[in-house]
């Protein structure tokens, strides 16, 4: 029977099944009686009389009803005095066991020394002592955890992903997280990085620093760990376009950071497998971390791809897994990302069901094309969930909470443990059924988290400090192996040093106060979190089912319906938020008056983009002085001969594979541009198609359900473009254009669709333009406005010279808005000092209120 149906039969009979309550707010969450909780104290006391350190470490309600709850102290010594282990406990304890090995704790000790003040002995598991297999952490498929004893043996890793600025700047940084409590470091890369460009490239000029640290060459990635041993802390990095030159220039730095240690050091020289012969492990053995080389969801939603999807899939993603695999097997080679579909406005259901089609993807990739062994790559696969706030909850949880927006804050929470939940059981199930791996290891998912940035708001910061705890709450309970937790700014720009702590302490109070580490899975047997785990793993298998028919995720994706599916939910999204159907504090509800929003307002980091640049293109034009240019040309024609191969080079050991090739570029002081550009020279560049939305956001004000003042304002806007149309001879027209490398088009992809569904004429330009590019194609296009979004904070730079262009080219009455993350801060610089554009639209606008404001600026400019 399913969870689903358990509902109705539990409510029908509250007899019926005996449940493992996790806490009160479990089982409130539940269903359970407040008398049936209190039979929880001499219920335990009797089970801690029976099983003595043998007991499994649960408790059992007899029934939710008064009369039981007060006989239940009398019946359960005899009812249990010949109570046998289910299997699953017995294979329970030899996991924790072997997993508090190296600790000074033992399964015994879990169960009876961790005492509260009130003499309850708290349990490291809890179970339903009449289920003949309880599911159990650690045992497939998975549900409760990926390892027996989760956090009672070792709290999650605090891995806050940072970059900005310059190595050195980004490198005080780190040094300042590590030695505050920080466990592991994750590295954000500005977007030239990410594009394969160097910082002297003409194309990144208001992007060099910006949203991440610039890596060029070898030497930026030394001074960026410089001080940080790279032998004993993990580090991750987002990366998939320039995923080979960066990982390189990670592995060189490595190598020569021990090759200045001498006889210092405990690895040998250099590179490789295996040992030499004073046997000294390879410095790529001790190597611990993760590259992301997820590129099937860049050419979804985060855009920071380079080449064409087949290249990068069967020669750089391939490549990759077969090196770790062989020289590097503490390395996760691919960390498959559902995050930032959920950030670019995926449901729940989306994300989760993509992500696990990519990531069969990915072990076809290797176990098909490469030849390499499922057990070999995919005990190194991780993964990367988003934990937000509010994605089409109400259409599954309002089944089980009725009562509508006072049960959404739980809901959402629940849904989002559930998410994790049904996620290990999806891949544990799904990788035995296609690919029968022997070792339990490819079995497990595991999984880093990270709050949401969407759910961040520009009004009332401080409230994004709850927001984000409550995420990171639930990615906690949903068994997180590693968790960033957002800063409360970052809704307008990079975080202060302040905003960051704030960000990292709440996993800290988390870890060290709250007593959350106590127990692993402590929703397990819960009524409603047992029946979201059963809905969202069944809504999430259709969707893979949908990509599996269609010739799996990268076929899908060419079609163009995986893109489409996630905007269609953004711009639907977008719809409720605009119309009050979903309620965001500060921002469609309570809002704050001007003159009190202007005092919450918050300060932001700024880069100094210009002063960044040319230390980048001083440090180059000094590397590329010093080095030996015979080698570097060298070492880039054996990439490109081997980019321009038809046969695999996966395997670790093959002398053609493209990481090894790299390692070896990186060594001779090849640049990260050089080496894109080699792989360029040999596939060419990806070149994506848009398409925008139409009807969705409209929908969302027709909806019988909203209120006539949100219908009539819609209806408004309407009638404010058909009399410009009955005016002007034609509708207004806007182009939506993104300049410089930022990809992140989901508020451009949403203004382009509402404004589409209010009337407007949309052109949408292609991504990663130029001013010169946007100018030119609003000329050709004859459009009445440019509206520009910016979310990678280019904006001081890229649109005064978007404004100096059309002025050149004698178009200033093309008039200028735009939108995204711009710091308030900076609005007065860009609409007066520059005067290089005539409204900044900040995040939580409404769209109709935008639409609006345009149409009057087109208007006014016209007169």
């Amino acid at each position: 029977m399913s969870h689903r149906s358990l509902v109705a039969a539990r409510s029908a009979n509250a007899n019926a099944r005996r449940l493992i309550v996790p806490s009160s707010a479990a089982a409130a969450a539940g269903g359970v009686s407040r008398t049936a909780l209190r039979s929880f104290a001499s219920y335990y006391s009797h089970l801690h009389g029976i099983f003595r350190n043998d007991r499994v470490g649960c408790c059992r309600l007899k029934s939710t009803s008064s009369s039981a709850a007060e006989s239940s102290s009398t019946t359960s010594s005899s009812s249990h005095a010949n109570y046998k282990k289910p299997r699953n406990v017995e294979l329970w304890e030899d996991l924790a066991s072997k997993e508090l090995s190296k600790s000074n704790m033992t399964v015994d000790s879990l169960r009876t020394e961790r005492v509260t003040p009130e003499g309850i002995a708290i349990q490291p598991v809890y179970y339903d002592l009449d289920d003949p297999n309880p599911s159990m952490p650690g045992i497939r498929p998975y549900d409760r955890g990926p390892y027996a004893t989760m956090f009672t043996n070792r709290p999650w890793t605090i891995r806050q992903y940072a970059g900005f600025s310059t190595a050195e700047e980004s490198n005080k940084f780190y040094r300042a997280n590590v030695a505050a409590g920080q466990q592991g470091l994750s590295v954000a890369f500005d977007l030239p990085t990410h594009r394969g460009y160097d910082s002297d490239h003409p194309r990144v000029v208001g992007d060099v620093g910006m949203a991440g640290v610039p890596i060029d060459s070898v030497e930026d990635m030394k001074v960026l760990f410089d001080g940080i041993p790279l032998d004993q802390i993990s580090v991750s990095m987002t990366m998939n376009g320039a995923v080979l030159p960066t990982m390189a220039m990670y592995v060189q730095a490595a190598i020569e950071q021990q090759e200045t240690l001498g006889n210092e050091s405990k690895f040998q020289e250099g590179g490789g497998g295996g040992e030499s012969r004073e046997k000294k492990k390879s410095v790529l053995s001790s190597l611990r971390g993760t590259i992301q080389n997820d590129i099937l969801k860049e050419f979804m939603v985060r855009n920071t791809y380079i080449y064409p999807p087949q290249p990068s899939m069967d020669r750089v993603v391939a490549d990759i897994i077969g090196f770790t695999a062989t020289h590097m097997p503490k390395f996760n080679s691919v960390s498959i990302s559902g995050y930032h579909m959920q950030e670019a406005g995926a449901d729940a259901a989306i994300e989760l069901g993509f992500t696990i089609a990519d990531g069969l993807e990915y072990i076809r990739t290797a176990v098909d094309r490469a030849g390499l062994n499922v057990d070999d790559i995919a005990p190194r696969y991780s993964f990367f969930f988003g934990i937000g706030m509010n994605f089409y909850m109400e259409l599954i949880l309002f089944e089980v909470l009725p009562g509508g927006s006072s049960h959404m804050l739980l809901s959402i929470s629940l849904y989002k443990i559930a998410k994790l939940r049904a996620a290990r059981r999806l891949w544990s199930t799904l990788v035995e059924k296609h690919f029968q791996p022997k070792d339990s290891r490819s079995l497990l998912l595991r999984t880093h988290c990270q709050t949401s940035g969407y759910s961040l708001t520009e009004q009332q910061p401080l409230n994004n400090v709850i927001r984000t705890t409550i995420e990171a709450l639930a990615a906690v309970q949903g068994g997180t192996q590693s968790l960033h937790t957002n800063s409360y700014d970052e809704a307008i720009g990079l975080p202060t040093v302040q905003t960051a702590r704030v960000a990292r302490n709440t996993q800290l109070i988390l870890q060290e106060e709250t007593g959350i580490c106590a127990v692993a899975d402590p929703w397990g047997g819960s009524y409603m979190m047992e029946s979201l785990t059963d809905e969202l793993a069944d809504k999430a298998t259709d969707i893979i089912n949908e990509v599996e028919a269609a010739g799996g995720m990268t076929a899908y994706i060419n079609s163009g319906m995986a893109k489409l599916r996630i905007e269609e939910s953004a711009t639907k999204k977008q719809g409720r938020i605009d119309s009050g159907q979903d309620v965001i504090v500060g921002v469609n509800k309570y809002r704050l008056d001007s003159k009190e929003e202007e005092a919450e307002r918050q300060d932001v980091l700024q880069i100094d983009n210009s002063a960044v640049r040319k230390k980048q293109i001083d440090r180059l034009s000094e590397l590329k002085r010093t080095r030996n240019n015979d080698d570097v040309m060298e070492a880039l024609a054996a990439l490109e001969a081997s980019a321009k191969l038809g046969s695999s080079t996966s395997k670790g050991d093959n002398p053609n594979n493209l990481m090894a090739l790299c390692i070896n570029a990186a060594r001779v002081r090849c640049t990260l541009g050089e080496i894109s550009q080699a792989l360029e020279n040999a596939w060419g560049r990806h070149v994506p198609s848009s398409t925008i939305v139409r009807g969705a956001y409209g929908a969302s004000f027709t909806d019988k359900s909203q209120n006539d003042e949100h219908e009539s304002e819609y209806d408004r806007v309407l009638n404010e473009v058909k009399k410009f149309e009955q005016i002007e001879g034609r509708r207004p027209r806007i182009l939506v254009a993104k300049m410089g490398q930022d990809g992140h088009d989901r508020g451009a992809k949403v203004i382009a669709s509402g404004f589409s569904d209010l009337g407007f004429d949309v052109d949408i330009g292609p991504l990663f333009q130029t001013p010169e590019e946007v100018a030119l194609q609003a000329l050709d296009s004859d459009v009445h406005v440019i509206g520009i979004s910016s979310q990678a904070a280019g904006h001081k730079t890229l649109l005064p010279a978007l404004k100096a262009e059309l002025d050149r080219r004698g178009a200033a009455d093309i008039v200028i808005v735009a939108g995204g993350v711009i710091p308030p801060q900076d609005y007065d610089y860009l609409m007066n000092k520059s005067k290089s554009c005539s409204a900044v639209f900040g995040p939580g606008t409404r769209i109709t209120d935008a639409a609006l404001e345009t149409l009057r600026l087109i208007q006014r400019r016209a007169s």
